[in-house]
């Protein structure tokens, strides 16, 4: 029997139109919309892409849109001066630093620079302490993203072993944390692991963030296990995941898509994630 295909797009846009009505309310209460600035340092196509995406889903939702797109040559101090500037913008609830930045800056201290309150990605080391102690703030979009797809799934979280792949902090660390937080029994793996597939067996839901692309195959896969494929990546023959999606018809229950599965659920959980600061600010 064929894996069941995870829809992240359908979700997607469920949580989006639900922001949309949300961000008008807020407007109508507060005279004047979220707002998000994003920062895109140097020509790097995907990032342009992936900014101009951000910036498109938070217009149609009502989030008012500051770009910022820098030279790549561009000084680090530059930059940071107008992080600072944003910081005491109050027009501007959420700042994003599109990551990677030129090689000549440092990304993890630019990113370090944002109000922990602006924090959107969730990325600082105030934003992951939050979450590492379980305390509100801002969390980072693509882990809150694959809650949000096992949640709108039904997949119990609660007593269910799972096995994330990967250990960024972008992804791996948070989600392991995430899974946590809802009760699952989490291990932590990644591309190193010895008999990684022993490993994967286990789980009832397996996240792979590992960046390789299709590293995870039947053999890795328990029985009626659900698979969420974060991996991403351009080939002659489109875009691919982490996953060998085909190999798991007739063993995952469940499946996400490459692309059309995480990928939407990232920026709609930026636009959550906006709005909830744009919240926060009005009750400080």
């Amino acid at each position: 029997m064929a894996a069941q295909i995870i829809d992240g797009k359908a979700v997607a846009a469920r949580v989006r139109a639900k922001v949309a009505d949300e961000v008008k309310a807020f407007t109508d209460e507060h005279g004047r919309p979220p707002g998000l600035a994003t920062i895109l340092v140097g020509e790097d196509p995907a990032s342009a892409v992936y900014v101009g995406g951000k910036q498109k889903a938070s217009a149609e939702v009502g989030i008012q849109g500051f770009s910022h797109t820098l030279e790549g040559d561009v000084s680090e101090d530059d930059v940071a001066q107008l992080i600072a500037e944003l910081n005491g913008d109050e027009r501007v609830s959420g700042i994003l630093c599109q990551l990677p930045v030129p090689d000549h800056m440092d990304g993890v201290r630019l990113t370090g620079l944002i109000d922990a309150k602006k924090d959107v990605d969730g990325l600082t080391t105030q934003s992951a302490g939050r979450l590492a102690r379980g305390e509100p703030g801002l969390r980072p979009c693509t882990p809150s993203g694959v809650i949000e797809l096992l949640e709108s799934e039904g997949v119990k979280m609660r007593g269910a072993r799972a096995v994330v792949v990967g250990r960024s902090a972008l992804v791996g660390h948070p989600m392991a944390e995430m899974l946590t937080q809802k009760d699952a029994t989490v291990t932590l793996a990644h591309k190193h692991t010895v008999d990684l597939a022993a490993v994967t067996r286990e789980a009832d839901i397996l996240v792979v963030a590992a960046g390789v692309r299709g590293l995870i195959g039947a053999a890795h896969v328990k029985p009626g296990a659900t698979v969420i494929d974060v991996g991403i990546h351009r080939t002659a023959d489109g875009l691919q995941g982490d996953v060998r999606r085909a190999e798991l018809d007739g063993v995952a229950a469940r499946v996400t898509p490459v692309p059309g599965g995480v990928g939407p659920m990232t920026i709609a959980m930026l636009m959550v994630n906006t709005l909830q600061a744009a919240r926060d600010r009005v009750l400080t």
